[in-house]
């Protein structure tokens, strides 16, 4: 199996995606997941930005690192300064990383109208820094920025950019397509030719503006290129980076390539909701390989098939990759459909069983009502639980109360009064919260938490409300989708009403009641 070696730019490309934060504590452990993957090198951002970078440096030295390689990231030395008193090279050499990435000009317009140099001076400029670097004993990998765009219009210069770091003595040549404007058929052609004429390492950095990157960085392999950059998730700026949790896959599992450790690619699913998770982004549920969605199905006929040879609708088994097959069910769904959800605990009910046919029946009423469990599996379960005597409920409501102040008076506009019983104990609790659904869920997991200390590890990670007959106005009926995890699983329950309130308190118990006894069944087994 020939190796690609995997680098991830998370930590510095992936954070310059909008709405992504990361903190020192955020980079550690994303830095501890990706070395447990086999992920060669780890890009952790330019020292010489931002003081919490410099402290990330300081405290990534103490890990143990068994697989990866921290990269310290930064550009060439600056017009008509030396190396010795460039600030930036020298931030670079005391973040004291076995690696270093150096990005230089590679694009004629880019050296004459952004940095405003000569051409010749930029060749200096990648030359002597990568020979600085290499003379501090650093493994250095030269980041050619605007690559492509560079050969398109002058190959002779953009050839003699790489040219240059490979006299300094650069271990890689990393083609960057910055504007990711690039086809793959020319990644390919300039690839190989550059993969003939230089004697190091070729990587590949695509950004996916056209959303190419990932067919353009699998061809840029294809052509010769070694070392594949991108990010976890594809976060980076503008439309992302090549997504790596596609890429590698694609070349570990269909192209006989070696990329990360092979028992990491069984979690893959797992990690890539993890980082979701840590980025505070939602995942992408129609993700190919992770997401959610990435391997469901909803025609009758599909699911049919499936049940007979999954290979007829899926590409590989889901669970090469960590995830599972979902059949969702709709109105366009058959018995088969709902059958294979049911199977999946009472393995004892048939297709004719008239268990299958009352399920089938309520499935369609609730939808009449509103309701659409093609995307709430949680709330499904309880229904088909509830009719097959598998069900518990963990508690009862005796009543709620919500009060909103405007203008608020603290942080929380709204607080929810609770009374709740279990096993005839009562409970009543008092919360705040932003805004009323969020003052009733304080306050439910405030009063449940005496009798279930299980639910602090749960987590809402998304609400969504959909108006269903906007003829109405206010008075509209609205459906309510929550997003739970508890980091291990994560599910969706559903409830519908026209008043908002009661429609998100439906859905957030059918969350609280998914958990519970999803935890029980965890135990029994």
């Amino acid at each position: 199996m020939k190796r690609i070696y995997i680098y991830d730019s998370i930590l510095r490309d992936g954070a310059q995606a909008q709405g992504i934060s990361f903190s020192v504590e955020d980079k550690l452990k994303i830095v501890k997941k990706l070395d447990s993957m086999g992920v060669s090198y780890i890009e952790a951002g330019n020292p010489g930005s931002n003081p919490k970078d410099l402290e990330f440096f300081e405290r990534v030295k103490k890990l143990d690192l068994k697989h990866s390689k921290i990269v310290a990231f930064g550009s060439t030395r600056r017009v008509n300064v030396s190396v010795e008193e460039d600030a930036n090279v020298q931030s670079l050499l005391r973040a004291d990383t076995p690696a270093v990435a150096i990005f230089g000009k590679s694009w004629g317009f880019q050296v004459k109208e952004i940095l405003r140099t000569t051409l010749e001076e930029n060749l200096n400029m990648i030359r002597d820094t990568v020979v600085f670097f290499k003379s501090k004993n650093k493994e250095v990998i030269f980041d050619a920025e605007h690559f492509f765009d560079g050969y398109k219009e002058d190959p002779e210069y953009a050839m003699k950019a790489l040219k240059a770091a490979s006299e300094g003595g650069a271990d890689c040549l990393c083609l960057c397509d910055t504007n990711g404007g690039t086809f793959p058929d020319e990644i390919y052609e300039i690839t190989s030719r550059v993969v003939k004429e230089f004697k190091e390492d070729i990587g590949i950095h695509c950004h996916n503006d056209t959303g190419m990157a990932v067919a353009n960085s699998i061809m840029a392999v294809k052509a010769g290129a070694v070392q594949v950059q991108g990010t976890m998730n594809g976060y980076g700026e503008r439309t992302g980076n090549a997504n790596l949790t596609t890429i590698i896959p694609n070349l570990q599992l269909k192209l006989g390539y070696s990329c990360i450790l092979e028992e990491s690619i069984s979690e893959f699913t797992t990690i890539s909701r993890y980082i979701s998770e840590i980025a505070n982004v939602l995942h992408d549920d129609r993700a190919p390989y992770v997401g959610n969605y990435a391997f469901a199905h909803k025609a009758g006929m599909h699911a049919d098939a499936v049940n007979k040879n999954p290979s007829a609708y899926e590409h590989i088994a889901p669970e090469a990759v960590g995830n599972t097959r979902m059949f969702l069910i709709s109105e366009v769904a058959g018995r088969g459909a709902l059958l294979n959800f049911i199977n999946t605990f009472d393995k004892t009910i048939t297709k004719d069983s008239p268990y299958t046919r009352e399920i089938l029946k309520k499935v369609k009423e609730m939808e009449f009502k509103g309701y659409q469990y093609e995307g709430a599996e949680g709330s499904l379960e309880l229904i088909i639980r509830k009719i097959l005597g598998k069900y518990k409920s963990h508690f009862e409501l005796g009543e709620f109360k919500v009060l909103v102040s405007e203008p608020p008076i603290s942080s929380a506009n709204s607080s929810a009064i609770i009374k709740i019983s279990v096993d005839g104990q009562e409970e009543m609790t008092a919360a705040e919260g932003n805004g009323p659904v969020n003052a009733l869920d304080n306050a439910l997991r405030k009063a449940l938490k005496r009798f279930y200390p299980q639910i602090k590890d749960m987590k809402l990670t998304d609400y969504k409300v959909r108006v269903l007959d906007s003829d109405s106005a206010t008075a509209a009926k609205v459906r309510v989708l929550i997003e739970s995890t508890d980091g291990k699983d994560v599910w969706t329950t559903i409830g519908v009403s026209a008043d908002i309130i009661e429609a998100s308190w439906l859905a957030l118990v059918d969350s609280i009641e998914y958990k519970l006894i999803r935890d029980e069944l965890g135990q029994s087994e």
